[in-house]
């Protein structure tokens, strides 16, 4: 009789482990960017089988972390550059505020209890961890997600997933990001949102993504002179932005 091979805590767990542990990695810079990936040496990393790896990097791929170059297997993906950054929040720029706008509507999909809930959690763990920048990317997933699911436009919040435009946007400078930035830019949309204000809550997001894109584009390497403000007209310097928090 045959005996069976032992199963690691990871592959039993299935997949969605492994596929967290390499998207952290990716995340975490403890994979670099444009890296090429061996598929047994991250089995080996993680003390699993190639399959769930495999299956982990084709989720990952659905991210935009990992690319598949035919004939030589999988890499991380490159940091965007400075073009690829401003054109990502101009995207933002055009669909948020109108989602929370739509999304500050006295009605049942009213997201006010979502965003208190994500607001009060992610202030507990600032208080609590001397490290919160993991946390602070997933609470800011979740946060514009929510508001995108409570405007009740699902032509918009599919292309706006398919973006993963904090994913990227964290792995550029995981250890520049301050968190009390975000918070309180969020604390405004959603006091915007919660007292049914709309063009507040509009204005409360422009302001936010104005704010976070100025931080990011500080903090761009390849910068050469003034952050810029998207979709505005090149010249335009950006102490000019109205900055929040």
């Amino acid at each position: 009789m045959l005996e069976q091979a032992s199963t690691s805590p990871e592959e039993a767990a299935g997949a969605a482990t492994v596929y967290e542990r390499i998207r952290s990695k990716i995340l975490r810079n403890e994979i670099p960017p444009d890296t090429r990936l061996s598929i047994d040496g991250l089995a080996r990393e993680v003390g699993t089988s190639p399959t769930p790896i495999r299956e982990a990097l084709r989720h990952l791929q659905g991210d935009n972390l990992v690319v598949q170059e035919p004939g030589r297997g999988y890499r991380s993906t490159p940091l965007l550059n400075q073009r690829e950054l401003r054109e990502l929040f101009e995207f933002r720029l055009l669909v948020e505020p109108w989602a929370t706008k739509a999304a500050a509507q006295d009605r049942l999909s009213n997201p006010t209890l979502t965003l208190e809930r994500e607001l009060d959690e992610l202030t507990e763990l600032i208080a609590a961890k001397a490290d919160v920048r993991y946390d602070l990317m997933d609470h800011d997933i979740r946060f514009h997600d929510a508001i995108f699911a409570a405007a009740d436009n699902e032509v918009l919040h599919a292309a706006y997933s398919q973006r993963h435009c904090h994913l990227h946007a964290f792995r550029m400078f995981p250890n520049d990001y301050n968190g009390s930035y975000t918070v309180a830019e969020h604390r405004a949309v959603l006091n915007a949102i919660k007292a049914h204000d709309q063009e507040a809550a509009e204005q409360a997001m422009r302001d936010h993504l104005t704010a976070a894109y100025l931080r990011f584009e500080r903090g761009h390497k390849s910068t050469d002179g003034p952050p810029r403000l998207p979709g505005l007209h090149p010249d335009r310097p950006a102490h000019r932005a109205r900055l929040t928090g």
